[in-house]
């Protein structure tokens, strides 16, 4: 359909990202402008992690500041984007068709995973925005199969926006210059998701554990990974948006699905 809205991964980085200048960040300021508007976006964080999908069902869900040793400014940026308990709803009740246990969370704001990108993206904070868990325990496939169960919002005017990190070794990054040079484990498995994204080899992304090279290192937890594998069940053929990196271990790569 003309009007079907692409998924989207993006990189988040560090909440200083709002601030710090760099490529990542100029690219997100541009990202939402690049787009067709929206009515709302549904944002898949790393930073919200459950055993089952969890959505936020408040109409005015407040800010979480999910991160410490950073500027005070950080602490009090505000993001009073509306929510959407209707359109919780409607993702709840896809996720039940594809046999998904889900429920919606009313107390639970937006963390930093959602609510930086989202600041650069729509800094007007005009968007409804609701904001999905991922489940650290499951597998590519189950993040899959949710994308999956979600993309007909595509084509009801929601933006699948899923945040994560293409790369994520915060055992390495400590230390490290924000203009540091990548180490070869970095940039050979940010290479090969690229060029696995740009041939929409599903396959060998679903096993990237094994097939992805230093796999385990980039990605030592899930949590970071799993959003990339809901926006590609919810769309179609991958392209590369963005590539830059920070600290040399912290991949700011970010893809579309049409």
């Amino acid at each position: 359909m003309s009007n079907r809205l692409p998924t989207i991964f993006v990189s988040h980085g560090a909440p200083s990202l709002l601030y710090e200048p760099g490529p990542a960040r100029d690219f997100l300021s541009t990202l939402g402008s690049s787009l067709p508007r929206p009515r709302a976006v549904l944002c898949v964080s790393a930073h919200w992690t459950t055993s089952t999908p969890q959505i936020t069902g408040t109409p005015s869900p407040s800010l979480i500041y999910d991160f410490g040793g950073f500027s005070d400014e950080l602490y009090s940026v505000t993001y009073p984007a509306p929510g959407d308990p209707e359109l919780a709803k409607r993702v709840i009740e896809l996720l039940n068709e594809h046999g998904m246990a889900a429920d919606t969370d009313t107390g639970r704001g937006l963390d930093h995973g959602a609510w930086v990108p989202l600041k650069l993206m729509y800094p007007k904070a005009d968007i409804p925005i609701i904001q999905l868990s991922v489940q650290p325990h499951q597998s590519p496939a189950h993040h899959l199969v949710i994308g999956q169960a979600l993309r007909h919002l595509r084509d009801e005017g929601v933006l699948i926006l899923a945040s994560g990190s293409a790369t994520h070794n915060l055992r390495d990054f400590f230390g490290r210059a924000i203009d540091a040079a990548s180490p070869e484990y970095v940039t050979a498995f940010d290479d090969w998701l690229n060029n696995a994204i740009e041939s929409n080899n599903r396959n060998a992304l679903l096993d990237y554990l094994h097939l992805g090279p230093h796999a385990a290192a980039n990605h030592p937890t899930p949590e970071h990974f799993l959003p990339l594998f809901v926006a590609l069940g919810a769309g179609d053929t991958g392209r590369t948006l963005h590539r830059s990196c920070t600290f040399g271990v912290i991949s700011m790569a970010a893809y579309a699905w049409e």
